[in-house]
């Protein structure tokens, strides 16, 4: 794991232990059941949000209002990121704007799921 990283404000510096990179890994643990592609890779996240105490914020959204994960995926996202050393609180929020379009999607979600 890498170091943490170190910023300033006029309070002096701070060490902040939380990366958003460690959020990001927790993330991609988690799969749409239908889909063989990780949320973060899918563009289901749309922001992560860390505070100097710890507490994360995630904004994201489902392919479609209608997704039969509607409740699980936001929920097993939420347990990945608390799993994350320095995590105090976490918040997902699930979102529909902009809706959600396959051009969110990474290179690497595209190759595994043929859609060039």
């Amino acid at each position: 794991m890498s170091e943490p990283v170190t910023t300033w404000t006029p309070d002096g510096e701070v060490s902040r232990a939380l990366r958003e990179e460690q959020v990001i890994e927790a993330l991609k643990t988690v799969f749409d059941p239908e889909i063989p592609v990780d949320i973060f890779e899918l563009g289901l996240v749309y922001a992560i949000e860390l505070d100097d105490a710890g507490a994360v914020t995630v904004e994201m959204t489902l392919t479609t209002p209608s997704c039969p994960s509607a409740q699980e995926l936001p929920a097993q996202a939420e347990e990945a990121i608390r799993q994350v050393p320095g995590v105090t609180d976490c918040r997902v929020e699930v979102v529909w704007d902009p809706p959600w379009d396959q051009s969110r999607m990474s290179e690497d979600a595209r190759l595994a799921l043929n859609m060039f």
